[in-house]
């Protein structure tokens, strides 16, 4: 299966290369935070049934992990 990335198509010619790389790396924060949601918590083997369930729960999730990323006695292997 091939992978498919998603980026800014054609920005105006001023933008600078500098912001370009900076989408770019909140697009792999973005990608990697959802990555950890998903096997860090369990957030694939949800199954509610309304978008409002699955959305509190995907906040609550993502609360945690802010949480616990900022919380200085927690040890992180990456």
């Amino acid at each position: 299966m091939r992978s498919v990335v998603f980026g800014a198509v054609r920005p105006p010619p001023s933008t600078p290369t500098a912001d370009l790389v900076r989408w770019a790396k909140t697009r792999r924060r973005i990608e990697h935070d959802y990555r950890e949601l998903k096997h860090g918590l369990g957030l694939d083997h949800f199954e509610g049934r309304t978008w409002r369930g699955w959305h509190h729960h995907v906040t609550a999730a993502q609360a945690f992990v802010t949480l616990r990323r900022h919380d200085p006695r927690v040890h992180t292997t990456a």
